[in-house]
């Protein structure tokens, strides 16, 4: 007997998390190039970081042997979200702050809602509690707010949605998640993970932090791994009611987030002209993938995010064959779509590699 059968039994049933194939794995698996090799696997921003953030890091370094600081990055946030301090908290990277949520209200003996191809780690931080896991059918591949509100038992402590959601991308109209909030219980927490909310046309984002005075246990979670590119210093923070931050703050880990991290937010923050060309450059990336799936007869899911979802047969075999092409997409057979694959809009000349390499592998295929 091993010393790891003595483990929580929800916690060995688990299934770790698969991120998106690094380049580098791929190069040593077939010996291709680095240079060569196009990632659009982790919905990474394309343009990189932010010079601003550079230069702010560099400056940063030599106080790497202190403590961080949280006190001036949560200060910005309060005032651009228009709420207080005590209802803002950091985590190391938005992941973190789902996994303290979990921790605060899911144990053995309660339950969390989520939806069908909803984002993996929810059903992770809810296992990972002990709490019991109840999916609710897509529809339409996305979120049933309709059924997702029936499914809600005296048990559940959790709804998690994700808007845009990830990996099919489906977008929630803020009008109905408004309407689900007025029928959800009070006792249940609605966690809303809007990591890709700024990729959103600006006319359809609204301004969820201003419902949190008005819904007490509405969670507003978001990241800066996404459009300001630092997905490698894992930063995201949520908004919430000041009881519930407090809460979260309980179960947070010391110094959660490092102090090359905090510096890059700020910088991130503020550099507008950076965000607007990666909207840019993600809304024209958009067009280009979704005209040439059409063009190729391939069925894909609409996105408010920075990548597609897309249906192919063999998607297994046309992802390895992609994978000998040196462009790494998503296999999202994980999810329950193992006919899907899921492409990160890149920039032009990554978009093109994509397109030509689909193209070369269908066109080997028929």
């Amino acid at each position: 007997m091993s010393i790891a059968d003595f483990a929580l039994p929800y916690v060995r049933a688990i299934s770790p998390y698969q991120p998106g194939k690094p380049v580098t794995e791929l190069a040593r698996e077939m010996n291709i190039p680095l240079e060569r090799i196009v990632k659009l696997a982790s919905n990474e921003n394309p343009l990189g970081t932010s010079p601003r953030v550079q230069a702010a890091v560099a400056a940063a370094l030599s106080g790497v042997a202190r403590y961080p600081d949280q006190y001036e990055l949560i200060d910005k946030l309060a005032t651009r979200s228009g709420v207080a301090a005590g209802q803002v908290v950091l985590g190391n990277g938005s992941n973190d702050v789902l996994e303290m949520v979990a921790r605060v209200f899911l144990a053995p003996g309660r339950s969390a809602v989520f939806s069908q191809y909803a984002f993996a780690v929810y059903p992770l931080a809810t296992q990972a509690s002990g709490a019991e896991s109840i999916q609710v059918p897509a529809l339409d591949y996305g979120h049933d707010l309709a059924e997702m509100l029936a499914a809600i038992r005296p048990d559940t402590r959790v709804v998690w949605i994700a808007n845009p959601n990830n990996p099919t991308g489906n977008f929630l109209p803020y009008a109905d998640i408004r309407a689900f909030l007025e029928n959800v219980p009070a006792d249940v927490l609605v966690v809303l993970d809007e990591a890709y909310n700024d990729y959103l046309p600006p006319a359809a984002r609204v301004d969820m932090a201003a419902w949190i005075a008005e819904f007490p246990n509405l969670v507003v979670c978001r990241t800066l791994s996404k459009i300001y590119g630092l997905a490698g210093l894992r930063i995201g923070y949520a908004l919430a009611a000041p009881a519930v931050v407090d809460l979260l703050n309980r179960v947070r880990q010391p110094f959660n987030v490092n102090n090359l991290a905090l510096v890059a937010a700020m910088a991130a923050l503020d550099d507008e002209d950076f965000l607007q060309a990666s909207y840019e450059l993600n809304r024209t990336g958009m067009a280009d993938i979704v005209n040439a799936l059409g063009r190729l007869g391939l069925q894909h899911i609409p996105s408010g995010g920075n990548f597609v979802a897309f249906r192919v047969r063999d998607a297994a075999v046309v992802n390895q064959k992609l994978l000998a092409e040196g462009v790494i997409v998503r296999p999202i057979a994980g999810y329950g779509l193992p006919d899907w694959l899921r492409v990160t809009i890149g920039t032009a000349q990554e978009n093109a590699r994509f397109i030509e390499a689909l193209e070369r592998v269908l066109a080997g295929a028929q």
